[in-house]
């Protein structure tokens, strides 16, 4: 069983920046794809980036492609979102989440077993 802790959200400003990161717990988080999802409110979660593995390879939601990168330090339990050039459209609450499979490119929450208590992201225009 993984635990996850996601940290880093907060109100910013359209063109700022941000640096999510989720904490997991256990010693079996190298044997996990990772996903970051955000949902607003009213709206269906929707899927934003994920990480194979090994961090290797990522995938993402092209309404962020060129702007968020995810990252993951499995020496240190922890993936990450850096958030660039923010925009009030990406005002949502944000989650991690585990996917034990060996897919990097699973967008559906449903691909995913374990999820964090999620983090709020404002961005004011």
């Amino acid at each position: 069983q993984v635990q996850l802790v996601e940290s880093g959200g907060g109100l910013v400003q359209a063109g700022d920046s941000l640096r999510l990161s989720c904490a997991a717990s256990g010693r079996t988080f190298s044997r996990y794809a990772m996903g970051w999802f955000r949902q607003a409110p009213g709206q269906e979660r929707e899927f934003v980036a994920a990480s194979s593995r090994s961090g290797d390879n990522t995938y993402y939601a092209d309404s962020v492609k060129g702007r968020f990168t995810i990252s993951r330090d499995n020496a240190k339990n922890t993936v990450y979102l850096q958030m660039n050039s923010l925009k009030p459209e990406d005002t949502a609450v944000y989650y991690c989440a585990a996917d034990p499979s060996s897919s990097y490119r699973a967008t559906s929450p449903s691909r995913y077993d374990y999820w964090g208590q999620g983090t709020q992201v404002t961005v004011s225009s």
